[in-house]
């Protein structure tokens, strides 16, 4: 069994994908992934900006992405990266299926897809 995704937390990690790696945007989501060059399991982070919402709303937003993602990835992750998925103002109210195949489709466009 491939292992788990890991999660990245820290601001620094999250300005590091930002600035050095390819991003993808659909309607339900913006992802950004970048290459860390090792075989480790990759590592996630989620964010919601305050512009979607308020806290309930964010959270709720981020908890559909974490899900989404789950399902995406749970044939595997792609190995060696790191993955940032931002949330927009249409993940909240997007099909849910639509909100998967939005992440299945940016995982292929930067290349990270198994």
């Amino acid at each position: 069994m491939p292992p788990a995704p890991q999660r990245l937390k820290r601001r620094a990690e999250f300005l590091r994908v930002a600035a050095a790696g390819r991003k993808a945007a659909r309607p339900g989501l913006v992802l950004q992934a970048r290459a860390r060059g090792d075989e480790g399991p990759a590592r996630l982070g989620f964010t919601v900006t305050k512009k979607v919402g308020n806290a309930i709303v964010r959270n709720r937003t981020r908890r559909r992405l974490k899900e989404a993602a789950r399902l995406a990835l749970r044939d595997g992750a792609p190995r060696g990266v790191d993955l940032v998925l931002i949330g927009r103002e249409g993940t909240r109210d997007r099909p849910f299926a639509a909100l998967v195949e939005d992440l299945r489709q940016a995982l292929s466009q930067v290349g990270a897809a198994q």
